[in-house]
């Protein structure tokens, strides 16, 4: 199956993954092997300049996932579907998953409006846009679509419109045993007390976060951002996925911007068992290069909770 130009895939893979074996992450592996509480995801998006400019097809994803990194569970991304979107399609990225073991998680849905329009016609039209993803989804076997929660007008205003736009798409995708799931991912849905306070309005089963280590920038014009930690803290009460975004490491191994022993206590001290997506997002090494490392990371932290 000449699915990526394989050989040139497995010869970065293979040398990528010699390489996080060969990094030393800090601290030290303590413990006594129990259980590890996560189970480590791939997020399609970690991949998106080699689907963008051809090397590797959407279309074999969790082929991908399984046979480049031995991950055995996938977080799909709309935009790579928008043109081949159909019936067939879906059977093929199912039976595909099925075939290697790989477990269908979630869709994440971008460019299909604002839940959190202005006006309820405008967020009504957003909401079945929706649809069709979470019909994907939910014909691959996900649990959820994520989202996002943007919105115009004064801070309670956006929270009261985002809050109805997810609330409205959450009674759609609970006919469909499906979860609706928020990213902080810009603007107002950065700011981890506001995005409470929508899920806290929202106040629907179906409706829960998936919060991003590193999308905390509230103003990409002035730099502002919000304290990631804090942030994912808030945010982890009405979590059911969570993303281990990165973008550079030390020569230990240990990503630069986010402290992932950090982080993952905050995910562990929320009560959190599930996936932790890998969504690599850097540029100063290949994208096969920072899933690894990021893959060595994470695995390192199970092993220390262990």
């Amino acid at each position: 199956m000449a699915h990526i130009s394989r050989r040139h895939m497995f010869q970065l893979a293979s040398g990528a993954a010699a390489l996080a074996a060969s990094t030393s992450v800090v601290p030290a592996l303590a413990g006594h092997h129990k259980h590890p509480f996560f189970q480590i995801s791939l997020a399609q998006w970690s991949l998106h300049r080699a689907f963008k400019n051809g090397v590797a097809k959407p279309e074999n994803f969790a082929y991908i996932a399984k046979q480049v990194f031995d991950i055995r569970g996938i977080e799909y991304v709309n935009q790579f579907y928008y043109d081949t979107y159909s019936d067939t399609l879906i059977k093929n990225l199912k039976n595909q998953a099925d075939s290697e073991g790989v477990e269908s998680l979630l869709i994440m849905v971008d460019r299909e409006g604002d839940l959190g329009a202005g006006n309820k016609k405008e967020r009504k039209l957003t909401v079945e846009k929706h649809h069709r993803w979470a019909h994907m989804a939910k014909a691959l076997g996900c649990h959820s679509i994520r989202v996002n929660a943007r919105s115009v007008g004064s801070y309670d205003e956006q929270m009261k419109s985002a809050a109805d736009g997810l609330h409205q798409l959450g009674d759609y995708c609970d006919k469909l045993d499906l979860n609706v799931l928020v990213e902080n991912h810009g603007g107002l849905s950065s700011n981890g007390q506001w995005l409470a306070g929508v899920m806290k309005l929202a106040d629907h089963p179906r409706v829960g976060t998936l919060p991003d280590f590193g999308n905390f920038v509230t103003n990409w014009e002035t730099g502002e951002s919000y304290d990631r930690y804090k942030g994912v803290a808030e945010l982890m009460p009405w979590a059911k996925a969570v993303s281990a975004k990165s973008f550079e490491f030390d020569k230990n191994g240990n990503a630069v911007q986010t402290d992932f022993y950090r982080m993952m206590k905050i995910v562990k001290d929320a009560g959190y068992k599930g996936w932790v997506g890998i969504e690599y997002e850097g540029d100063k090494e290949g994208e096969i290069e920072g899933i690894f490392k990021t893959k060595a990371l994470l695995e390192h932290i199970q092993k220390a909770d262990s």
